[in-house]
């Protein structure tokens, strides 16, 4: 397929899909706002409209959202929405068992966990919406990695990160690594599923490379709203040109 505007575009929208991205002002240092936007694209390109909102420390939280996603911080970051996060656990936490999908990347990943401590000993509380805790460390996971998952296929991306993450009985891993380190540097997992969430310590920006991932986001929120995902017809000419190139890199 080549590149260019597909026939979906001009017709008739078959609904709104409400996707909010979570604290994009402290928390999208490697470039995470790339998933809101892919996540934008393909919806249209599905046939439905997107409305891509966004919630930051202080704001009012949307009354309806179908799709969310956040990304990653440092560790002041972290602190930083810290309290503000813990207001809107008992909603995100109600989302979550209710079934919408999320996409949580790096910080916030560890976050929606049980708890991230520092590698100073600070320990920032999550708000418990994945079985995990996170503890910092002075080893660096960092460099491109592949991990090979039962519902997506290979999926390709990035890891930067400190903070070494050990999934408990609540959630099963993303997927494993033949390449790159993942959540930790003993278990070769990557990420965190439970339900309808996506959790990973990929930046890159991950969904750019695993459309897969995207149109599972996308579909399920479909479904929940409208009782059923009628895909149309995306371009993905430049995400298998990307997932090439990725696949070629070394660690």
């Amino acid at each position: 397929m080549t590149s260019g505007a597909t026939g979906s575009e001009h017709s008739a929208s078959k609904g709104t899909i409400r996707v909010l991205q979570l604290y994009p002002r402290d928390m999208n240092i490697y470039g995470d706002w790339g998933n809101a936007l892919v996540l934008k694209q393909r919806i249209s390109w599905h046939g439905y409209t997107p409305e891509l909102l966004e919630y930051n420390v202080g704001d009012e939280f949307p009354a309806e959202v179908d799709l969310i996603v956040g990304g990653g911080g440092q560790d002041s970051g972290q602190l930083v929405i810290q309290d503000d996060l813990h207001s809107r656990a008992g909603v995100l936490a109600g989302l979550a068992e209710d079934g919408a999908p999320m996409l949580v990347i790096c910080g916030l990943y560890q976050l929606f966990g049980r708890f991230f401590k520092t590698r100073l000993g600070t320990v920032i509380p999550g708000i418990g919406v994945l079985d995990v805790e996170t503890h910092g460390t002075d080893e660096r996971l960092i460099g491109n990695v592949k991990v090979s998952t039962p519902e997506f296929g290979e999926v390709l991306g990035y890891e930067n990160h400190s903070g070494q993450t050990t999934l408990g009985a609540g959630v099963r891993p993303l997927g494993t690594t033949p390449k790159g380190t993942g959540n930790n540097s003993s278990d070769g997992h990557e990420g965190a599923r439970y339900n309808n969430v996506v959790a990973s310590y990929l930046h890159g920006s991950l969904l750019p490379k695993n459309p897969a991932i995207a149109d599972f986001l996308i579909g399920t929120a479909a479904e929940r709203k409208f009782g059923a995902f009628v895909q149309g017809t995306p371009d993905d000419h430049y995400a298998v040109l990307a997932r090439e190139h990725a696949a070629r890199r070394p660690r």
